[in-house]
């Protein structure tokens, strides 16, 4: 079974920064894309960055200011969090597709990490 856990969330002040951490572990054949969500209290759930191979994409709001990262081989991946702000605030997931031992899809989301910026 595929599993996704995060670390790294902490409470910061604003300006500052954070890096979280994302690791998948289980059978893999294929890790084909990574991807950081966030989700504030009363809001839906957003995308902050996702890298699949060379392609990364970035929400509008983080743009600039954080940075994705990824290693298939460790099945690890990273989000650096620059230049903080009290809106940034909010529970972050990691979430991991590709194809498992059996060759079946996969694509699974982690319990989240909480990240908090005070003003």
């Amino acid at each position: 079974q595929v599993q996704v856990v995060e670390s790294g969330g902490d409470t910061v002040q604003s300006g500052g920064s954070l890096r979280l951490s994302c690791a998948v572990s289980g059978s893999i054949s294929r890790l084909s894309a990574m991807a950081w969500y966030r989700q504030a209290p009363g809001k839906e759930r957003e995308m902050v960055a996702l890298v699949s191979g060379t392609f990364i994409k970035y929400g509008e709001s983080v743009k600039g200011r954080f940075t994705i990262s990824s290693d298939n081989a460790e099945k690890t991946a990273h989000l650096q969090m620059n230049n903080l702000k009290p809106e940034d605030t909010a529970v972050y997931y990691c979430n991991a597709r590709g194809l498992d031992g059996t060759g079946r899809g996969y694509n699974v989301l982690g319990r989240g990490t909480q990240v908090t910026v005070s003003s």
